[in-house]
């Protein structure tokens, strides 16, 4: 018995000196970490006091430690950011859909402003500045060593007032100067009309007004065309579309998905993980859809554009998005500004990160240039339509189908000449219409 008790104290004595073994160490490195910690935070405090004491110019100590913490924060990535109480109030505003400024979104890259979209009708896109561009000076000015919101105060003025922007684009050889009039801008989150048989849903952002927007321009477009059995599919026009409120993206993925999950959420901690999914109610009543994307499509629309493929749901036709897969937390700080601090990364149903790599379209679909104008294909040569055999003096007339058929057949030809003249203004836009006009014929085929 003494044997067994003196062995499991031995046992203990032994499982304590282990476990001082391994504690220690870990102890110190923590010990050591705090230390070096504490360090970098005097040597801040040090350099603070001496710009203060021995810069050339007085310097303004707010000013600084608000730079301080912002280059914190923006080093870590180009979403990331500090928020002074101006900008934190203009964030809301824009949130809700009316600010004042240009109308693009914009990201920094390689210590360049680039323009991620145009938003569709403010000066911007009315200017002509596209995704994709790059913005160099502002007035003149080189926003080249300034952070993102310091660029972007650059770009802002009072409504009415001027500004030029120099603008760098991929395919034309040298930078060129665009003069932009600053307005108010009103943002339309969801235009819908009809294209023949197809309802287009026009999505610009991710607001508050999104989802409720498009629920209810849907509606009133299926009951313009007598009903969704006159309704041959839906496109989701989300090109140039930045994104916005995540709420949003899910609520406008989940209108057209009975069930299975919208999009997941995963930060440093496992356990902050988030799912969602979609509910009972498909808005399309199983109607096919295509979805349009190009480069200037990031965040929120890369959600719902992800979503509808992974559940085949829908054609993604255009091009690749941004590739923007990271979610920012807005998170209020004291004396009203706020911090805008990446916290996860957010995936697609079937698992996929779209951070830098974006949605691949499943037909790939450029948007050509403009083609000239009837007067300029007269001059370069280009040749006219032929002259048909109804055209030629004399011609016999087709008597073998009735009055009802012929109507019939000019009806099918003025669509057709519809459709013709929409692929010169949105190739794009054409080709999803076209694509849905054929898998309804196919459909109708079957049956």
């Amino acid at each position: 018995m003494k044997k067994f008790v003196m062995a499991a104290v031995a046992g203990i004595l032994v499982g304590a000196v282990a476990t001082t073994q391994i504690a220690g160490p870990l102890l110190a490195q923590e010990t050591d970490r705090k230390t070096s910690v504490y360090e970098q935070l005097d040597l801040f405090g040090d350099i603070f006091e001496r710009i203060r004491a021995q810069y050339v110019e007085e310097v303004d100590e707010a000013d600084l430690i608000e730079a301080a913490i912002n280059g914190m924060l923006t080093s870590l990535d180009p979403h990331s950011s500090y928020l002074s109480p101006k900008d934190a109030s203009d964030m809301r505003v824009q949130t809700r859909g009316e600010f004042g400024g240009l109308g693009i979104e914009v990201t920094q890259e390689e210590g360049f402003v680039k323009v991620v979209s145009p938003i569709d009708d403010t000066p911007a896109a009315a200017a002509g500045i596209e995704a994709g561009d790059f913005i160099t000076h502002v007035d003149g000015e080189s926003v080249l060593g300034l952070n993102l919101d310091e660029a972007v105060e650059m770009m802002r003025g009072p409504v009415g007032s001027e500004i030029i922007i120099t603008v760098v684009r991929d395919g034309v050889d040298e930078p060129f100067d665009v003069s932009i009039i600053r307005d108010t801008i009103k943002l339309t989150a969801v235009r819908t009309r009809t294209q023949g048989k197809t309802v287009v849903l026009r999505v610009t952002t991710f607001n508050d007004q999104t989802f409720p927007n498009l629920q209810e321009g849907l509606k009133e477009e299926i009951e313009a065309l007598g009903g969704m059995e006159n309704v041959n599919g839906i496109v989701l026009d989300l090109r140039n579309n930045p994104g916005g409120l995540l709420t949003q993206a899910i609520k406008v993925a989940d209108a057209f998905l009975d069930a299975g999950e919208i999009v997941s959420t995963r930060g440093r901690d496992p356990q902050d993980g988030e799912r969602y999914n979609a509910t009972q109610g498909d808005l399309s009543q199983g109607k096919p859809i295509v979805v349009l994307i190009n480069g200037g499509s990031a965040s929120a629309s890369e959600i719902v554009a992800g979503a509808l493929q992974d559940h085949h749901r829908a054609i993604i036709v255009g091009t690749k998005s941004f590739g923007k897969g990271s979610v920012q937390t807005v998170m209020p700080l004291r004396g009203d500004g706020a911090m805008r601090l990446t916290t996860a990364r957010y995936y697609t149903p079937s698992g996929r990160s779209i951070q830098a790599l974006g949605v691949a379209p499943d037909i790939i679909v450029e948007q050509p240039p403009r083609r000239p104008d009837p007067e300029e294909e007269e001059e370069s040569g280009v040749a006219r339509p032929l002259r048909s055999e109804a055209d030629l003096r004399g011609s016999l007339d087709n008597d073998s189908v009735s009055e009802d058929e012929r109507r019939q057949i000019e009806a099918e030809r003025a669509a057709a000449e519809e459709a013709a003249k929409l692929r010169e203004d949105d190739y794009q836009l054409a080709y999803a219409v076209d694509l849905l006009r054929g898998l309804t014929a196919l459909g109708n085929a079957a049956d």
